[in-house]
């Protein structure tokens, strides 16, 4: 499965979700479409130009070095082709959580992640929303996580085209029906639970790091589930002005004298003033 074949998934995809979303909308809008597509879709295209030159050509050069060897993780014993895809497909998993824990935790690297969380709303064109200094920075990340992990070409467009797909639909603002979603978001990242991750609340959007499986942020105790969508401001607040998301402003945020992240433009702290009406964290709310 090549490149190519993967993008017109990823493409079919997208046009499926951004048309489920607006006949089955998880929150309600409360900016213009029109505006934020028009920022979305132009910081994206420098996200694909950034990927084209820099991040495929870094994990194709790190797929075909490992190869060769062969150099990695799934390398260390003899395993049966399926165990090898299978544990290839969890690291990867595994590591992108480790990758995105640190674009939030690292200083440098929240500058162009910000990029990303400061969208006012959460739908499926947030998802290519990424600044082009972020996805230049990961190719460096793919380069290491691919050699370490050992990952064979075939397993890698596996995991691609997985990765992918979620990433749209844990983005979308698609209502599912809450028992179905519950069930889901069991064995993937689904849109309420990504939907807590992008809350302006500072310890909410410091949970739920997952990007296919949730099973890490259980594993490593920054799962939340038990905030309802309905009293989510999707954001991040320091950069919750109107001119703040514009595509001169999106480009330029992460080279600018950073703000106060999590206090609004008038000085105050976002909380969670309403106990929410789900007490247990590990049960997805509605």
């Amino acid at each position: 499965m090549n490149t190519l074949a993967i993008t017109l998934i990823a493409a079919a995809l997208f046009a499926l979700f951004f048309g489920l979303e607006r006949v089955f909308p998880l929150r309600k809008g409360t900016r213009s479409l029109l505006g934020r597509l028009v920022v979305n879709v132009a910081v994206s295209a420098l996200t694909f130009l950034a990927a084209a030159t820099l991040v495929q050509p870094a994990a194709q050069w790190a797929l075909h070095w490992s190869a060769n060897r062969p150099f990695g993780v799934v390398h260390l014993a003899a395993l049966p082709s399926w165990l090898e895809l299978t544990l290839s497909f969890l690291l990867m998993d595994l590591a992108f959580y480790y990758w995105h824990l640190a674009n939030h935790r690292a200083p440098f690297l929240w500058r162009f992640h910000n990029v990303h969380h400061a969208d006012p709303e959460l739908d499926v064109s947030t998802a290519f929303r990424f600044h082009f200094g972020e996805i230049a920075l990961s190719s460096g990340f793919n380069i290491v996580q691919i050699s370490l992990i050992g990952i064979s070409p075939w397993a890698f467009a596996i995991y691609q085209l997985a990765f992918q797909a979620e990433v749209l639909f844990h983005h979308s603002n698609l209502r599912l029906p809450i028992r179905f979603e519950r069930f889901l978001n069991k064995v993937i990242v689904t849109p309420r639970m990504h939907g807590i991750h992008h809350s302006q609340v500072h310890c909410e959007n410091n949970s739920n790091f997952g990007t296919v499986f949730p099973w890490w942020d259980r594993l490593h105790r920054t799962l939340g589930l038990n905030i309802p969508q309905s009293e989510i401001t999707i954001g991040v607040p320091g950069y919750s002005l109107p001119e703040d998301n514009t595509v001169p402003s999106a480009l330029l945020m992460p080279f600018r004298k950073q703000r106060d992240y999590w206090r609004t433009p008038a000085g105050a702290a976002v909380e969670r003033e309403n106990a929410s009406a789900e007490p247990n964290p590990a049960k997805l709310a509605e």
